[in-house]
């Protein structure tokens, strides 16, 4: 168990101004916000940190340009600052990203409108640093996209937005900058029922997974931030909760390069229906998705369907006639759950992706939940949110995190790469993991012969990078230090082939013994289901 960890059950007994619940992109931004404005905070999440939601999107920072057919220009400018943002505060991280709109005969959008629509992307972007949007004709597209089909191709559109290749880490960095901020991070900690006295939250019974410990927290508010899972945190402390979440299910694929593939990332309207779908290059392969339909039932068991599977197929070989690609193609695909705001009916794509600070009074005063949100924008999330918990507690003071870098931020001077004892291209992933802070990983690996022994070399992951995890980011299980810490488990073996070495080094630092070094690789198996196994569905 790390120290950080330690430090923050230490912290329970203590009263705090800001009980936030879930540690997802938003919920860390939440604690991060709240802590750097001087709130005694503490965050926790019943899985790791940034293990449901955060880690199932399509890995962009866009502005989203589909959400100017809901007219949500808000949003799309909102979206795009944070774009910004997050372009210069984490670049080891986020990187611009080449975007491709073809315009074909038959679109549900004309092509004329589809450029007026780059048009208002681009005044919305007006601070941007990224170039602003081409167009090309049907001979120039053509040129540039050679695998694209021709059958009714007008010209295309160019323009750029951003990728996060990891999200996971995204939301371990925004840990770390809470936690450096003061605010107190406990992963594997659930709440099992708010506290309530007199018609106010004052906390929650929270308990430990790791030891089945429960505690009891005291806090001045709280605030749910616990995407899909959001109602199940009401359960049982409302006499009759509204409905909040009705989220819908997204699916990806993930293929090795294809005959035809693009160059550049495709955003296009899918030829069946219309639906966006999006061909994006990842981490040396392709990643294609996603679907957009309603889901009820349990977010953290959900997978894809064979509906789904056929319908990206399907669509990205009309795109790419050569592709043919079929299910013998993917490697692994992935499903998230959308914490979107409940609409009983009309189109999945319609329920507005704007994020919601619901307000429960005057049923329990000290708690907002809050509803929607995007990867992109989490820090204006964040800044609404404790704007609103700070004038519930009268303690009005402005973000400061619009200014403020997150931890792995390389200084301009920075060449780990070249002064780094290490291969090359190990360095060069270090920096692409951890940015500026592979120097403190590559510290601990050459501080003894044990540390800096290779235990996946496939990708030169050291054991010493695994103890890193775990004493400084708050790694505590295999799936953590696999999935979400040092990223291997996002190869096209989903980390199986390191499992065995890296759960070695786990059980020396962690101090497994056999039977729960044993359970841990049972553990990860099982997590690696999700991304092998289809659920049953109809054809989308």
């Amino acid at each position: 168990m790390s120290s950080y960890r330690d430090r923050s059950l230490q912290r329970l007994q203590h009263d705090f101004d800001l009980l936030v619940i879930g540690g997802g992109v938003n919920g860390l931004g939440i604690a991060w916000d709240a802590a750097d404005r001087g709130l005694s905070v503490l965050v926790i999440d019943k899985g790791d940190w940034g293990s449901g939601t955060s880690s199932w999107s399509s890995r962009m920072i866009h502005g989203g340009l589909k959400y100017l057919d809901n007219l949500e220009v808000g949003l799309v400018r909102e979206s795009l600052r944070d774009r910004e943002w997050l372009l210069r505060g984490a670049p080891h991280l986020v990187a611009p990203l080449l975007f491709a709109l073809p315009f074909y005969r038959g679109n549900s959008h004309h092509r004329l409108v589809l450029r007026a629509g780059m048009v208002l992307y681009d005044v919305l972007s007006f601070d941007k640093s990224l170039p602003a949007h081409r167009t090309y004709g049907r001979r120039k597209t053509a040129a540039r996209l050679p695998g694209l089909s021709l059958d009714g191709l007008q010209g295309a559109a160019v323009y750029y937005d951003a990728q996060v290749e990891y999200a996971e880490r995204l939301c371990v960095e925004i840990m770390l900058a809470a936690r450096a901020a003061g605010a107190a991070t406990l992963n594997y900690a659930e709440s099992t029922r708010l506290r309530v006295e007199r018609g106010r939250v004052t906390g929650a019974s929270v308990r430990d997974l790791l030891t089945g410990t429960d505690h009891e927290v005291t806090a001045r508010f709280t605030v749910n931030v616990a995407g899909p899972w959001a109602d199940s945190v009401l359960s049982g402390s409302l006499p009759a909760p509204e409905r909040l979440i009705g989220g819908t299910k997204g699916t990806h694929l993930v293929v090795e390069p294809f005959p035809g593939a693009p160059p550049c990332a495709m955003y296009y309207e899918a030829l069946s229906d219309g639906r966006p779908l999006m061909v994006i290059p990842w981490l040396g392969r392709y990643l294609i998705g996603s679907t957009d339909e309603r889901f009820e039932g349990d977010p953290g068991t959900v997978t894809a369907n064979q509906g789904e599977i056929d319908y990206i197929l399907t669509e990205t070989n009309r795109l790419f006639p050569t592709a043919n690609l079929t299910e013998d193609d993917i490697l692994y695909t992935y499903t998230g759950v959308r914490p979107l705001p409940f609409a009983p009916s009309g189109a999945p794509g319609d329920i507005t992706r704007k994020h919601i600070l619901h307000d429960h009074r005057p049923q329990l005063d000290g708690l907002l939940s809050i509803v929607g949100g995007k990867l992109t924008t989490f820090r204006t999330l964040a800044e609404h949110a404790v704007d609103e918990v700070g004038a519930r507690l009268g303690r009005k003071t402005a973000s400061r995190t619009r200014k403020l870098d997150l931890p792995g931020r390389p200084p301009e001077e920075f060449r780990f790469e070249q002064e780094s004892e290490l291969p090359a291209a190990e360095a060069r992933r270090l920096v692409r993991v951890y940015g500026a802070r592979a120097r403190l990983a590559t510290d601990l690996i050459s501080s003894s012969e044990t540390l800096s022994r290779t235990v996946a070399p496939s990708i030169g992951l050291r054991a010493g990078e695994v103890v890193f995890t775990i004493r400084e980011e708050e790694a505590v299980s295999l799936a953590d230090v696999l999935a979400r810490r040092t990223m291997i488990g996002l190869e096209p073996d989903l980390g199986q082939g390191a499992m065995d070495a890296v759960a070695a080094v786990c059980a020396a630092e962690l101090g497994w013994d056999e039977a729960e070094t044993t359970r841990q690789k049972a553990a990860y198996l099982a997590y690696l289901r999700r991304f092998r196994e289809l659920q049953p569905g109809p054809v989308v």
